[in-house]
C-alpha cells in the first residue's frame, strides 16, 4: 500500500499512490491511513488523483477512514478520475464526502474558511 503524507497549508494531505483501491488493498488502506492519521490535526485531504478503480471494499475503506477521525476532523476528497467519482456519485457519497478537482482546490478551499 502506497500513501504519501505531507503538512500542507493547515491541512494533512495524504496521496493514493495506487491504480486500484479495491479488496485486495482495502484492509492495509484502513490500517496504512490509521496509522498516518493518528497524529491529532485538522483536515485530511485524500489525493485519489491515481486511483483509476474503487469498488466497494474501496468505497467501504474510505468511509471507515471516515469514521475512525475524531470528531473535529473531516476527510475530504480531492483528485478523483471520472471512473472514481462516478462511484461515489451513483452510491451518493459525494453527499457525504466534500469533493476537490485537485490537492490544490481543495487547500484553497480551506483557507477560504479559516479567514
Amino acid at each position: 500500500m502506497n500513501l504519501y503524507a505531507e503538512s500542507r497549508g493547515g491541512a494533512l494531505v495524504v496521496s493514493v499512490n495506487e491504480e486500484r483501491l479495491d479488496a485486495a488493498i482495502a484492509i492495509r488502506f484502513k490500517e496504512r491511513m490509521r496509522e498516518v492519521t493518528s497524529q491529532p490535526g485538522g483536515r485530511v485531504v485524500l489525493d485519489m488523483s491515481q486511483v483509476e478503480f474503487l469498488d466497494s471494499s474501496g468505497l467501504g475503506a474510505v468511509v471507515a477512514v471516515m469514521k475512525s477521525l475524531t470528531p473535529d476532523r473531516r476527510l475530504e476528497l480531492a483528485g478523483l478520475t471520472a471512473n472514481v467519482e462516478r462511484v461515489f456519485r451513483l452510491t451518493r457519497m459525494d453527499s457525504v464526502f466534500v469533493m476537490h478537482e485537485n490537492v490544490e482546490a481543495a487547500l484553497r478551499a480551506g483557507l477560504r474558511h479559516v479567514g
